[in-house]
Formats: structure tokens, C-alpha cells, sequence
């Protein structure tokens, strides 16, 4: 008997537009819950919701999405969140667009931003005649099919980690060391729409420090306070793939970072820069 799909990870509560720019009233499911706290988000989610609010502000099909780079600001609540986003700067072939995340804060009830996102949209123009074949310089993943679903480790909380399908070619969610895996939403970001292929790319990307984890997580912590993708195509389909390693350096820094992947070959790359402390 399968499961229940998981719940949207968003609900649109109110859609505004003016002459600054959109806002949007969203109240967080369940399903966008982080592994060790129920209130709080996984940025997996957040992530793809800013890439929604970048796409749907740019609303041009002249133009890819070619860099996007999400700042995380603070602990992201799992409940209502209001977006604002904007174009910051037009142009007929490279576009700027900016979106911020905001939620309440609980000490004294003022709206507080958590996450905010910077996208680059670059015009479409012909250039297969000349393009670098994908594999000359990032090794192929292997397949989907190659890979095996996992339980989650002991101890973590279901939400947005059961909100996707994982299939892992190599390595773990618990296991040290560089990971490969391959992750397809099973939900809409927004309840009543299809995801776009970036939405799902996203979501899945900002798990790149947990796929290639150096340090163990019972002693450690490294939470990244960014994500930023770069696409040098526009990614298709359901699946991602994460080809995922990570450095720690010795001041508390570390990088993670990934070659992306959708089932015709790669799309870009993943990084995010990670605050190391002893837990």
C-alpha cells in the first residue's frame, strides 16, 4: 500500500502586486520541517519558494535563470511567511531579480527578513553549435536506477526529508565522506501548482552539506549560510542529482559544494559556505 503523497510544502495566502514589486502571504505545511527541530525549516523548501518568487517576477520566456543565491538569515519557522520580491535591475538581456522571506518574530511580533535571494537571468541565444560538452569536465552520475532508498537515521525528524524520494548511488545522509544521490519532490512547493524543474532543483541542492558530510553530526554541527547555484542550462524534468563533497578548514569554515545533475547529464554546480563549531 503506498503512502500518502506529503502535504504542499506552501500555501498561497494572499498574492499582491504593485509599482515596488509582489507580495505573498504563504503559511508553511509540515513537510517543510527540518531533521532536528518541528518548528523550524529545512532550507530546502525556502529555497525553491524564492526561486518561484524569482521566476514569477521575471515572468519572461526570453530569459534562463542562470545564477541564483540564497542568504540564510535566520531560523525559518514552519508557519506564516510573507515574500517580497522585485526586479532590481532590467535589461533586454540580462535581468536582476530579488526576492526576500520574512516571518514574525516571536519577541516582539515585528516582521523580521529570514532569507532573502538574488537571481541572474540571462537571455536565451543559440549557442549549441559551440557549447562544451557537459562530461569533458563533470564526470557523469550514474543513474537513478543505480541508486537505493535509505531510512532515515535514528533520531531525525520526518518533513522535508520524507518529502522526497532519495535514491543514493553512494554514501549517506549519516555516513562521512563525499555522497552521490539522486532526490525528486514528491509534493508541489506551492499547494495547486506544478513545481518548475528549478523549484525542484533547488530543493533538493540545498542538501548538499548533509550528502558530504566530513564531520559526525552527534559532535559537530555545519549549518551553511548560503546556497548558490550555477546553471549553464536550464535543468528538466522530476530528479536531481548531487555529485557532493565538502572541505573543513581549520577556523570553523567549510565549503560544500556539488555538480547538478538532471537524467540528460549535468546542469551547473551547488556551493555553500559552512559555519563549523563543536556541538
Amino acid at each position: 500500500m503506498s503512502s500518502p503523497a506529503p502535504e504542499p510544502y506552501f500555501r498561497v495566502v494572499e498574492e499582491d502586486k504593485d509599482q515596488d514589486g509582489s507580495v505573498t502571504r504563504v503559511e508553511a505545511s509540515g513537510s517543510t520541517a527540518g531533521p532536528w527541530f518541528p518548528d523550524a525549516q529545512h532550507m530546502g523548501p525556502p529555497s525553491a519558494l524564492l526561486v518561484r518568487a524569482l521566476e514569477n517576477e521575471s515572468g519572461r520566456d526570453d530569459v534562463r535563470l542562470a545564477r541564483v543565491t540564497v542568504e540564510v538569515l535566520g531560523k525559518v519557522p514552519v508557519g506564516s511567511l510573507e515574500l517580497r520580491s522585485r526586479v532590481a535591475r532590467a535589461g533586454r538581456t540580462i535581468e536582476l531579480v530579488t526576492a526576500e522571506l520574512a516571518a514574525p518574530d516571536p519577541a516582539s511580533g515585528a516582521t523580521r527578513a529570514v532569507a532573502r535571494a538574488t537571481g541572474w537571468f540571462h537571455g536565451v541565444v543559440d549557442t549549441a553549435g559551440v557549447a562544451t560538452v557537459p562530461g569533458a569536465t563533470m564526470p557523469a552520475l550514474p543513474g537513478r536506477e543505480e541508486g537505493r532508498p535509505r531510512a532515515i537515521p535514528e533520531g531525525w525528524l520526518p518533513g522535508y526529508l520524507t518529502s522526497v524520494d532519495w535514491r543514493w548511488v553512494d554514501g549517506g545522509l549519516d555516513e562521512l565522506g563525499p555522497g552521490r544521490a539522486w532526490g525528486r519532490v514528491l509534493t508541489q512547493v506551492v499547494a495547486g501548482e506544478e513545481p518548475s524543474p528549478v523549484q525542484r532543483l533547488a530543493a533538493v541542492a540545498d542538501s548538499t552539506n548533509g550528502a558530504a558530510s566530513r564531520l559526525d553530526l552527534r559532535q559537530w554541527l555545519f549549518v551553511n549560510t548560503d546556497l548558490t547555484l550555477h546553471l549553464h542550462r536550464a535543468p528538466r524534468g522530476e530528479w536531481t542529482g548531487l555529485d557532493a563533497d565538502s572541505v573543513i578548514g581549520p577556523e570553523g569554515t567549510g565549503t560544500a559544494y556539488s555538480v547538478l545533475h538532471d537524467e540528460a547529464g549535468p546542469v551547473g554546480r551547488a556551493a555553500q559556505a559552512l559555519t563549523v563549531r563543536p556541538r
